[in-house]
């Protein structure tokens, strides 16, 4: 019985092979020749990227100042700073900022408090008012000049915190950074180009992105003026940075 299980399987077998080496390659079905490698989406070309940066002075100085101003009640805390604002922006507007370009940030009445641990109980201290504004300055001569006008016009109750610089209209600074960075690239390109051994094709796909420099901040040093001497508070604005970057892919001819 066993012999003739094993003659069957033997004769499927046989039958099995003769069946497989009859069918044609040309259908599909079977055989090596039917096997096919899709290279369609290797990538090929160079890839790049480049940067380009332009140095630029800024043309526009922000300056953040305000008034603070405590008193025992809320009337008088915001009676003596209203009076301080209406003179610091009388000082801005004579140094030549204009009214355009003066906006009030931030405006807040608050209650000054402490604990009495013996009473266990809150103390009412005063009201503080705080009326803060940002002015832009143009005439970047006149930033220290501008900054000692304001600290004299609101006295004790003038608070400057910070001045930013910008530039308002970056576009042609972009304009040189972006074919600084194309040049960039293909300088790349054109280096593995030539170690490779092939020749470098035209850009067949570009993309960019940009940085252009937001308010960038510096200290306010005020100066301590000497007996019988004023000396103007003193501000650099240094440079700002525009910078592109893109990313190109070039043929391989």
């Amino acid at each position: 019985m066993k012999k003739t299980w094993l003659a069957v399987v033997g004769l499927l077998l046989v039958l099995l092979v003769t069946t497989l080496s009859g069918c044609s390659t040309d259908s599909g079905v079977i055989g090596p020749a039917s096997l096919k490698v899709d290279v369609g989406n290797q990538q090929e070309g160079i890839f790049v990227s480049g940067t380009g940066k332009i140095s630029a002075a800024p043309d526009i100085a922000i300056l953040s100042l305000g008034i603070e101003s405590q008193e025992t009640s809320v009337a008088a805390a915001q009676t003596n700073a209203a009076a301080a604002m209406d003179k610091v922006i009388t000082a801005l507007k004579n140094g030549g900022v204009a009214a355009k370009d003066i906006q009030t940030q931030y405006f807040n009445i608050q209650k000054v408090t402490r604990w009495d641990d013996r009473g266990q109980t809150e103390v009412v201290l005063g009201y503080r008012v705080t009326n803060i504004v940002t002015a832009k300055i143009r005439a970047m001569d006149k930033i220290g000049s501008t900054i000692d006008a304001v600290a004299a016009a609101g006295g004790d109750l003038t608070r400057v915190n910070s001045v930013s610089f910008s530039i308002e209209d970056p576009t042609n600074y972009q304009k040189d950074a972006r074919a600084k960075a194309m040049a960039d690239a293909q300088a790349k390109a054109k280096q593995l180009a030539d170690l490779g051994g092939i020749k470098l094709g035209k850009p067949t796909y570009v993309s960019e992105s940009s940085y252009t420099p937001g308010p960038i901040y510096r200290d306010v040093k005020m100066a301590v003026p000497a007996a019988g001497q004023g000396i103007e508070t003193s501000i650099s604005a240094g440079e700002l940075d525009v910078i592109v970057n893109v990313q190109v892919t070039y043929a391989i001819d």
